[in-house]
């Protein structure tokens, strides 16, 4: 969802006559922030640290802090930070430029929080880094009340956008060359509750089946409380929704589900993998975990360390608690000492690596086909290339010599020779499709190539946005327009 966000807000900065910087000081950085976890807050108050001296050098350099801290915290920011000069919340991203520049004919700090939502994040402009995939956003907000969790009260309760609007999305990212998208909600199987449609996700799903070009669908994340086996049929039916299923797990006992208000317990949630991997064989299971929240004893950990052996997820996201200031949680009594989380939760990540590479091992010889992306941080130590399976697992795969190697966005079938717990590498088998993706970012190379950096560094118009190197600023900068 933050993700999402952010390319919107590139999206409305470009549109507003912004352009990105590469290296060097920006004139605008923007904070999208995140509230779930405490090293959130930390993380983004000792940034605005950093920037406070580059602001003294250069006191036109503008400030955003936005995203769901921001809407927690409010004037806080600005009274820990006074040289921050937007704050904006998780309702109005759209207001950004505005507020820019109202802070700039001003020259005092904007602070303005909203409490119901102007637009979905999906209909302002965009800027993705990729030309194959795309996030659309099916709702927003969440309609629970997790008492670890703080987003409901940040984002407010589910809206959900009509199924036409989302497919019609959908078909104009085709027509530009993407053709995996994620629809994102916060609890994606309630989708249609805003207008008494129970069954709504499910629908949308097969819709997404009928467009032509999209060879890929993902969503994220269900609740099982409201998971329903017509969703498991729709997954399995339909050829273009993917084999694979993250669904939020925290944790494997009864007792802790209860005092985390998740209405659903172990047996329901391994119920449901059940159905799952009955409907879909081979499907990749996925989870997030938390460990230590407040009062779990030894006995709650080991019902959580017996439930991940029994679903064998393919990929577990684990947690230590971290209280929230304003959930439901944070006032528990029984807060646990880290020493104990801490342990507890090296013991459950020892198990879910042991797991997850015992699934991936079960894998070497199958033949996989993988979307190429944008490169990978081992491609240049190892030759090889990268991109995500069906069931969006990692994969290395090996382009052999004199082959033509494949573009982002194209699809390549291989076999898996190796695995790791948390990869898999394909040396052999190698086979290209080429697709409109990879079409769109042959299209998108030629026209970055055919502007010149000196002709786009001029433009008068042009302030540059993002997040300079941080450190010591080595001089004043110049009245021109920054290199980006």
């Amino acid at each position: 969802m933050n993700v999402h966000d952010s390319e919107r807000l590139s999206g409305l900065l470009e549109g507003a006559g912004y352009v990105p910087v590469a290296e060097g000081l920006a004139d605008v950085v923007v904070f999208n922030t995140c509230a779930v976890r405490e090293n959130a807050d930390n993380k983004l108050y000792g940034n605005l640290g950093q920037l406070w001296e580059h602001k003294e050098v250069n006191p036109g350099l503008q400030i955003a802090v936005g995203g769901c801290l921001a809407q927690k915290d409010r004037d806080t920011i600005v009274k820990k930070a006074p040289w921050v000069d937007v704050v904006f919340g998780t309702h109005n991203i759209g207001s950004l430029p505005a507020l820019l520049e109202r802070a700039r004919h001003n020259n005092e700090a904007q602070v303005e929080i909203i409490e119901a939502l102007e637009t979905f994040p999906s209909d302002l402009p965009t800027k993705r880094d990729s030309t194959y995939a795309a996030w659309v956003s099916i709702s927003v907000g969440c309609n629970n009340t997790c008492t670890f969790c703080i987003v409901p009260s940040l984002r407010g309760k589910e809206k959900d956008r009509r199924p036409g609007e989302i497919l019609a999305e959908i078909k104009a990212l085709v027509a530009e060359g993407v053709i995996e998208v994620t629809l994102l909600g916060q609890n994606v199987n309630t989708y249609g509750v805003e207008f008494g449609d129970k069954g709504a996700f499910a629908k949308l799903l097969r819709a997404c089946g009928d467009i032509e070009g999209l060879e890929r669908v993902r969503f994220t994340s269900p609740h099982p409380a409201a998971f329903t086996d017509d969703v498991i049929y729709a997954m399995a039916e339909t050829p273009n929704v993917m084999p694979t299923l993250h669904m939020p797990l925290q944790s494997g006992s009864d007792r802790i589900l209860k005092e985390m208000r998740r209405s659903y317990r172990s047996d329901k949630y391994l119920g449901i993998l059940e159905r799952v991997r009955a409907a879909i064989p081979g499907a990749t299971i996925t989870t997030d975990l938390i460990v230590g929240f407040p009062g779990e004893t030894e006995e709650d950990f080991l019902e959580t360390m017996r439930v991940v052996e029994e679903a064998r997820f393919g990929a577990t996201y684990t947690y230590q608690y971290s209280k929230r200031p304003g959930t439901p949680a944070a006032t528990l009594p029984d807060q646990l000492p880290k020493a104990v989380v801490q342990e507890r939760y090296e013991r459950l990540l020892e198990l879910v690596n042991r797991i997850s590479l015992e699934e991936n091992q079960a894998l070497v010889g199958n033949v996989v086909e993988v979307l190429v992306s944008n490169g990978g941080r081992k491609d240049d130590a190892t030759h090889r290339m990268s991109g995500r399976g069906r069931d969006n697992r990692l994969v290395h795969f090996a382009v052999p010599e004199g082959a033509e190697a494949p573009r982002p966005g194209d699809l390549v079938q291989a076999t898996i020779t190796e695995a790791g717990p948390y990869h898999l590498i394909a040396d052999t088998g190698y086979s290209l499709r080429k697709t409109i993706a990879g079409d769109a970012w042959d299209r998108a190379e030629a026209a970055s190539c055919a502007v010149s950096s000196s002709s786009v560094g001029s433009a008068k118009a042009g302030v540059s946005l993002g997040l300079p190197t941080l450190g010591k600023p080595h001089s004043a900068p110049s009245s021109e327009p920054h290199s980006h």
